[in-house]
């Protein structure tokens, strides 16, 4: 860790950004211990309740966990999620358990969508959800729109919505057969940021998804706003002539 970091602004936020820098770049690997309060202070120039407020936002962010008479330990390991086991499966397989609050499931009409998708209908089960970690941050906001059919509203009337959406699909004859994903980063506007429990205009990752089925069906839309503390994204290419 580099020693003697000037701060500037307001004090916590500046020493939590320094922090986060630090720890995704994995100067301060997975399940490490971060310096004592005392020794940050001493480090960044400040009291001792600047740099409490600082370790607050970095363990509201998911990045540390902090042990009531043990210290702060990094949470976050950077290590990219396979994503075609749904993000329940993937991030537990990272060791991280999450638990799903459903806060909208219902039919929609969407004729925006479904010209920019080439559907010829505009009806869709929308299904919007909130994912966080058990006793931790709220990690990802997922805005889903699936083709409407009757096994679905069955589903999500049943209420299978709130456990694995990939699951809930392909036992509702939806199977992914092809997709596109587009990603980039934005800023949260004042709703995604008080349904994430962030302050206003926090980089996250947004995702878009589309899936169809072998025929060229709709399966599912979805857009997602993504903790970048722990979701990144892997890509590989292959050339051919």
């Amino acid at each position: 860790m580099v020693g003697g970091a000037r701060v500037s602004g307001l004090k916590h936020e500046e020493i939590a950004r320094i922090l986060t820098g630090e720890i995704r770049a994995g100067e301060v690997p997975y399940g490490l211990q971060l310096p004592g309060e005392t020794t940050l202070a001493e480090r960044f120039s400040v009291s001792r309740n600047t740099v409490r407020a600082a370790l607050t936002e970095l363990g509201r962010a998911g990045l540390i966990s902090t042990r009531s008479g043990k210290g702060s330990f990094v949470t976050y390991d950077g290590r990219p999620l396979n994503v075609r086991l749904g993000w329940a499966r993937a991030l537990q397989e990272q060791g991280l358990e999450t638990t799903v609050r459903v806060i909208g499931a219902q039919p929609v009409q969407d004729a925006a969508l479904a010209a920019s998708l080439g559907e010829p209908s505009d009806s869709f089960i929308a299904i919007d959800r909130l994912r966080s970690i058990v006793n931790g941050p709220v990690i990802s906001y997922e805005r889903s729109r699936v083709r409407a059919t009757a096994q679905v509203a069955d589903a999500v009337a049943a209420g299978q919505a709130a456990g694995s959406l990939t699951r809930m699909l392909l036992e509702c004859d939806l199977v992914a057969s092809t997709g596109e994903q587009w990603v980039e980063v934005r800023m949260l506007d004042s709703t995604e940021a008080a349904l994430l429990e962030r302050p206003p205009a926090a980089p996250f990752l947004w995702s878009r998804c589309v899936t169809r089925n072998a025929v060229g069906e709709l399966v599912e839309h979805v857009e997602s706003l993504l903790d970048p503390a722990h979701f990144s994204l892997h890509f590989q290419f292959s050339a051919h002539e």
